[in-house]
């Protein structure tokens, strides 16, 4: 069976994509959480993921005695491991859109993440009304991602980005979670996304589990002294 080792659900939006994919898409996987102590290279949390010789990170794939690492090789194996539940757009040019926009999310909007990492537990519209007032770069991410999805959801006619469910879901399911808990404000059209987003099964169940974990990491929220 395969095995998806990640960190707290509360905190790590990349191991909650490859999580939400597997979900979603009917993937029986065993689930192996490091939790987060500190990244300090002596941390229980790098010695732990230093035995499975891989980049010191989460998410990891694990399947046998093969370790993928990294978001989009673990979607790319996948979709080859299961064609039959055609997780990317079975389209050539719409698949490789897709492939683009979670490639561009790889490498970009990287003042979002840096300005309102998630935290599925917490309600951060005060945070949020701040960091959209003093930061320049989360409101230009903003516009890209509305400018994006709104082309892509009338493109394709919705529900979803390329329609059904597919990756490209999978990794913009933590933005989603960001624009929703630091109410970031986003057109009608992106908000009803978000909200379909939230409410699919798969991403349901990490945040069920994510609110039930209970674990204030302090040096995961600088803008919080408690829970």
């Amino acid at each position: 069976m395969l095995k998806l080792v990640i960190g707290n659900k509360n905190y790590s939006s990349w191991s909650m994509r490859p999580w939400v994919l597997l979900r979603q898409a009917g993937i029986e996987f065993e689930e192996v959480k490091v939790r987060f102590d500190s990244f300090a290279p002596d941390s229980a949390f790098k010695r732990a993921l230093a035995r499975l010789k891989v980049a010191g990170k989460v998410p990891v794939l694990l399947d046998g005695d093969l370790a993928i690492w990294d978001t989009l090789a673990i979607a790319e194996y996948l979709a080859e491991s299961f064609p039959e539940l055609q997780l990317w757009p079975a389209d050539r040019r719409v698949r490789a859109r897709a492939r683009s926009i979670c490639a561009e999310l790889h490498s970009g909007f990287t003042a979002l993440r840096q300005h309102c990492p998630m935290n599925i537990e917490a309600e951060l519209h005060t945070v949020g009304a701040l960091v959209w007032r003093d930061q320049a770069g989360v409101r230009s991410d903003v516009e890209r991602l509305c400018s994006l999805w709104t082309d892509l959801l009338q493109s394709h006619g919705g529900p979803m980005l390329f329609g059904d469910f597919s990756i490209a879901d999978a990794f913009y399911a933590p933005v989603c979670m960001r624009l929703h808990n630091y109410g970031l404000p986003v057109p009608e059209a992106v908000s009803a996304y978000v909200q379909r987003v939230r409410a699919l099964p798969g991403v349901k169940a990490w945040t069920d589990e994510a609110l039930a974990e209970q674990d204030f990491l302090d040096f995961e929220e600088p803008y919080r002294l408690q829970r």
